[in-house]
């Protein structure tokens, strides 16, 4: 206790030079620990608005019109349809009251037939979009409150209609479920998330710590040496220095958390592009509590007595300026085992053997980021002092010379300044990385848009209707030969009842069609079909508006019609046996496994137009649109503007890891500088030494970052199971935001030297 108090004393006892040293090291450890607190807050938010989620699900409304478990004690039925609206999930829940029902979550009353209850952000769009009303047929009765929202943007609504009226409709006793069947982020992506949060954020910041935690670190090693001297103990030396550290460190938390809690009012209200949420959600744990208010410091403490050792060991070498030991190799041994699991995902992406434990790979990947990582940051001085004894014996440049010179004796001293923006460019590839994963996922990319949606229970004039929407240029219907379900064997095939007028209109290769008579589809680069064999016959159960039956076969023709459409799957693949619609009998359709394809244009506009006029037919059809998955649009969204996030608070680390050591860098090399200058230097020649000292090592540093970054980067695309492995497109976006970490390095090094000699700066303690 003693040692600690000394260490306070010291601390407000040694002048504006300490107290200034002190408030930037709580400065810093501020805008560390309120980073922190950010990505801590993100796996809260995203549960808080999951289980407002979950709280809001229609007990056992799963579609099928029965309900299992439920259905003696159900009161009501519930119908979930989610359709995309500009890319965004809009999710209505159609209700019918039987019986006594609990109300749902954020309404005052259980929507009556023709009531409406909406979220607020949707009631603005019915302003503005009338035809958004089709997908809401009744009159609007109120709004849904934050209770029963995920957040305060969500596309939300309660449509009350009659029982006779819904359906296919779930039984339903009431409101909440275990888990929500649409979570803002599942947890597979939720892993890609942290993982990637981990290398952008968590890994700088603890650099940043500890970088703030060592602040002046010369100065305060000549102090703690000459208390060693006048009898302090080791242990006490390093109490002593610890004590700094520590009080820095609890201020800046303190501080941190303000800073937290400033920053999710303001942001909450105004939100982020794709992702907002309620001021409440960001509320921090106490887990997230205790790791910043006894974390941090604990980090510290551990910095600070780490510091202190040498002092503490060997004092007089510390008040004499002794040279210091090399760096050990050992600070390569992270980096040999991150770099042979990156290089061996590599070379099996580059062979084609793909690794498929996924499970064993969620783990050997984030090992090998971390690993990677921090022996990227350990390796710097090793290659650094390597690299400035080689060009130091080699140069004839006076400035060079003694830039280099400076780096083989102190080679962790510019690297320190460095760390940060050589981690920054390292976590850039890898959220690059990501960002490609997730293209690959839930993006129409054709110019077409396919609408399926069943004919079960659908009367044929509703069908009619629904061919006749505005924005549909074609359609067809999709069915399948009947199958005996007590046969082990049951092959089918799969049918397309269209015109050659209708498929010209849905497909640009059409060849070989025959007005009025069947064909046997053939898709460019597909596999025919196995069971689609010329001459073969599977039974077409078809059934008319009376309900009566009949069984037509189908044989499998020889003659065949190219076909290849612009849809990302092809609504009809090779084998599919193509019948015109005057081989069935009139009046009737296929009984089973019978969908119609609608089919538009992709462009955002055309897609909620033709959606909402399919609403305007039957607003309770569900509707399937190919390669268009709302839920999945919108998780990719947070995803990304969580990431932009990350980048964002990773390039705020790295710019005050720099800052905070740039600074602190000055102010120890003043005495040095004042030295060469008194020996004759000319400012020009020492700002080139301050420029070289920096720019050097931090080029080896970056180019060692964009070369293990891109291999990790791409080891994590070949764990990832996606088309795309190797990225050359980023590749000059990476070296661009080198050079310009480079440029910024070298502008910030050159005001470590001043006009002004102050001969009194090399004076000795």
């Amino acid at each position: 206790m003693n040692e600690l108090l000394l260490g306070l004393k010291l601390l407000l006892g040694t002048g504006r030079g300490a107290r200034a040293r002190f408030l930037l090291m709580a400065a810093g450890s501020a805008i560390g620990v309120c980073c922190l607190a950010v990505v801590l807050a993100i796996p809260s938010i995203l549960a808080a608005q999951d289980a407002r989620k979950a709280a809001r699900e229609p007990d056992c409304s799963n579609g099928l019109g029965s309900c299992t478990s439920m259905a003696s004690g159900a009161q009501g039925l519930a119908l979930t349809r989610m359709s995309a609206y500009d890319s965004e999930p809009l999710t209505r829940i159609f209700l019918a009251q039987v019986g006594p029902v609990d109300v749902p979550p954020g309404l005052h009353d259980f929507p009556g037939p023709g009531e409406v209850f909406v979220s607020p952000r949707l009631h603005e769009l019915l302003r503005s979009d009338h035809g958004l009303a089709r997908l809401l047929p009744g009159k609007e009765k109120g709004l849904i409150s934050a209770r029963g929202l995920a957040h305060p943007d969500e596309l939300y609504a309660y449509v009350g209609v009659r029982p006779a009226e819904l359906k296919g409709g779930g039984h339903m006793s009431g409101f909440g479920w275990e888990e929500a069947r649409f979570p803002t982020v599942e947890p597979s992506t939720l892993d890609i998330l942290r993982f990637t949060l981990a290398g952008v954020v968590l890994l700088p910041l603890a650099v940043f710590l500890s970088v703030c935690a060592r602040l002046s670190a010369a100065s305060r090693m000549r102090r703690l040496a000459a208390l060693r001297l006048l009898g302090l103990s080791r242990k006490g030396t390093q109490r002593v220095n610890a004590a700094e550290t520590v009080a820095a460190a609890l201020l800046g938390a303190v501080l941190g958390l303000g800073g937290y809690w400033v920053v999710n009012q303001s942001v909450s209200r105004i939100g982020l592009p794709g992702f907002k949420w309620y001021p409440a959600d960001g509320s921090l744990s106490v887990t997230t509590y205790l790791v910043c208010l006894v974390g941090c410091p604990a980090l510290a403490w551990f910095v600070g007595r780490v510091g202190a050792k040498k002092a503490a060991a060997n004092p007089l070498a510390v008040r004499r300026s002794a040279v210091e030991k090399p760096p050990r190799l050992w600070g390569l041994l992270p980096l040999v085992p991150g770099l042979a699991i990156v290089v061996g995902y590599c070379v099996a992406g580059a062979t084609g053997n793909v690794p498929t434990d996924t499970s064993f790979s969620a783990i050997l990947m984030p090992l090998a980021v971390v690993l990677v990582g921090t022996g990227l940051v350990l390796s710097l001085p090793i290659l650094s002092r390597v690299l400035a004894r080689q060009v130091a014996r080699a140069t004839n440049s006076l400035s060079l010379g003694l830039a280099m010179r400076r780096n083989e004796m102190e080679p962790g001293g510019a690297l320190r300044v460095a760390t940060g923006l050589v981690l920054l460019v390292y976590a850039a590839s890898l959220t690059q990385g990501v960002l490609i994963e997730l293209d690959q996922v839930s993006k129409n990319t054709a110019p077409v848009q396919l609408y399926t949606m069943p004919l079960d229970d659908v009367p044929e004039k509703t069908e009619r209707a629904l061919t006749k929407v505005p924005g549909v240029r074609g359609h067809a219907v999709l069915a399948r030969s009947w199958t005996d379900p007590d046969r082990e064997e049951r092959p089918s095939i799969n049918v397309l009842i269209a015109t050659c007028a209708q498929l010209h209109r849905m497909a640009p290769v059409v060849e070989g069609c025959v007005e009025g008579r069947p064909a046997r589809l053939f898709v460019p680069g597909q596999s025919y079909d196995e069971a689609s064999l010329p001459g073969t016959s599977y039974p077409l159960h078809l059934r008319n508006a009376d309900g009566k039956q009949r069984v037509v076969p189908v044989r499998v023709p020889s003659r065949t019609v190219r076909y290849h459409d612009e849809t990302d799957a092809q609504m009809a693949g090779s084998g599919a046996v193509l019948i015109p619609p005057s081989a069935l009998p009139v009046g009737f359709r296929p009984d089973e496994r019978v969908r119609l394809a609608l089919l538009g244009s992709a462009a955002p506009g055309a897609v909620t137009s033709v959606l909402e006029g399919i609403a305007g037919v039957d607003p309770t059809i569900e509707v399937e649109t190919a390669g268009l998955d709302p839920a999945s649009l919108q998780q990719i969204t947070v995803i990304k503007t969580l990431l932009a996030v990350g980048m964002i608070l990773g390039l705020v680390i790295g710019v005050a890891a720099y800052l905070v050591a740039a600074t602190d860098r000055a102010v120890e090399r003043r005495p040095q500088v004042t030295a060469l200058a008194l020996l004759g230097a000319r400012p020009r020649t020492l700002r080139a030494v301050q420029v070289a000292q920096v720019v050097l090592p931090l080029t080896v540093g970056l180019v060692l970052a964009v070369v293990i970054g891109k291999m990790s980067e791409s080891s994590y695309l070949v764990t990832g199971g996606g088309a795309v492995f190797w990225d050359g497109a980023g590749l000059p976006l990476l070296l661009a935001s080198a050079l310009g970490v480079v440029i910024v390095a070298a502008l910030g090094a050159l005001p470590l030297v001043g006009r002004r000699i102050d001969p009194e700066l090399i004076r000795r303690d």
